[in-house]
């Protein structure tokens, strides 16, 4: 097991990475202390039976620069396969603006393949290669040096077995002529957008009971100090005060540091200091919000007036289509989606793309009274009217 410790070693492997149609790649990294991941390794393997051909890479090392890996990641040529990639994608992303293209993400791919939703590399390992994982090293601190030999060969295996791993899912997408439908679930991952958590939106992933405009503009305002203090410090949300300190406070509005030490559920250190001026002047920033600034909820959703009928029988559509299709439901259409189509609601995933193809096409037929469903032994068929 080699592990690369100098620019000069990478820029070695990467070059000849290059001369070869795909390279795998995974990482290890830690991000229960900071706000941003922290990465401490890189796994890199392509395809050879050679024993230098898959290898470690420690970021942390002195004097490491990632840049031959970059370069790596943008040269068109080589396919970078990852499993999985959401949050290696975040890592380069933040470090150093790149995003791996062409990019293949395996568990992407196995959705579409017939392997369920969101599998699991293990489950892809024991499927397709016909092996086990060794889980030992799982909650390994991989920030700490030295690493041992097992939770080395542990990392290594992240992307040795991944390249057959690749290799099937690539043949079974080209035989069904599928491609395409990869190709755009990866869109979605490679724009910065998905990674570039603003401030000011932070407010809408605290869940509240209310639909209060005057209570959530409280919200908004103590959500966004809590965090671009959190991505200035480089500490997680919860460092800084967790949502159910959030909502306590957006209801008791607390005008004063004596207002602070009375709450229950606010952490001792944020009741001084810089994090509890930032709270003071957020709540009464949110108190002080003028009608016309205030946070809007969107209640369409709610004022659907959906077909429980029609909704049903699209479930059924939904089940039956992906079921012959061999693709995880979830991937086309939550159930949602299905409410707001049978409710006459077309702007939604399945009605574009490859989501059409399979599902989206026959949904509006159903809608419109041009097909049926009919049960057949053990399956649904479609009748035509």
């Amino acid at each position: 097991m080699k592990t690369l410790t100098t620019t000069k070693e990478l820029a070695d492997f990467c070059k000849t990475a290059s001369d070869y149609p795909y390279v795998t790649v995974d990482t290890e990294f830690l991000r229960e202390r900071t706000y941003y991941s922290k990465l401490c390794l890189v796994q890199l393997a392509y395809p050879s039976e050679d024993d230098d051909s898959a290898v470690l890479v420690d970021p942390l090392a002195e004097g490491m620069s990632l840049d031959p890996l970059y370069d790596l990641f943008r040269n068109e040529n080589v396919v970078k396969v990852f499993h999985a990639a959401r949050q290696d994608l975040e890592i380069f992303w933040v470090e150093a603006g790149v995003f791996p293209t062409p990019l293949f993400d395996t568990q992407v791919a196995a959705m579409v393949c017939n392997f369920g939703e969101q599998v699991g590399y293990e489950t892809l390992v024991r499927k397709i290669c016909k092996e086990g994982v060794d889980k030992t090293s799982r909650f390994t601190d991989w920030s700490r040096r030295p690493l041992t030999d097992a939770q080395k060969a542990y990392a290594l295996a992240d992307v040795t077995h991944l390249r057959k791993i690749y290799e099937h899912l690539a043949a079974q997408l080209k035989k069904t002529k599928r491609n395409h439908w990869v190709a755009e679930e990866l869109q979605i991952l490679t724009r910065p957008e998905t990674y570039d958590i603003r401030p000011e939106d932070a407010w809408r992933r605290v869940k509240t009971r209310t639909n209060s405009a005057k209570f959530l503009a409280v919200v908004r305002e103590l959500a966004q100090f809590r965090e671009a203090h959190a991505q200035e410090n480089n500490v997680p949300r919860s460092r800084v005060f967790k949502d159910d300190a959030l909502i306590e406070m957006a209801s008791t509005k607390p005008k004063s540091p004596s207002d602070l030490g009375s709450s229950r559920l606010l952490l001792r250190e944020a009741r001084k200091g810089v994090i509890a001026d930032g709270i003071l002047a957020a709540v009464k920033r949110g108190v002080n919000c003028p009608p016309e600034k205030m946070p809007k909820v969107d209640n369409s959703r709610d004022k659907l007036k959906v077909n429980p009928a029609l909704a049903d029988l699209l479930r059924v559509l939904l089940k039956s289509k992906t079921e012959s299709a061999g693709v995880a439901a979830k991937l086309i259409a939550s159930s949602a989606d299905l409410d707001q189509i049978a409710a006459g609601e077309r702007e939604v995933p399945a009605m574009t793309g490859w989501r059409f193809e399979v599902f989206g096409e026959d949904a509006l037929k159903l809608c419109d009274g041009k097909i049926a469903l009919a049960a057949k032994g053990q399956t649904v068929e479609v009748v035509s009217l």
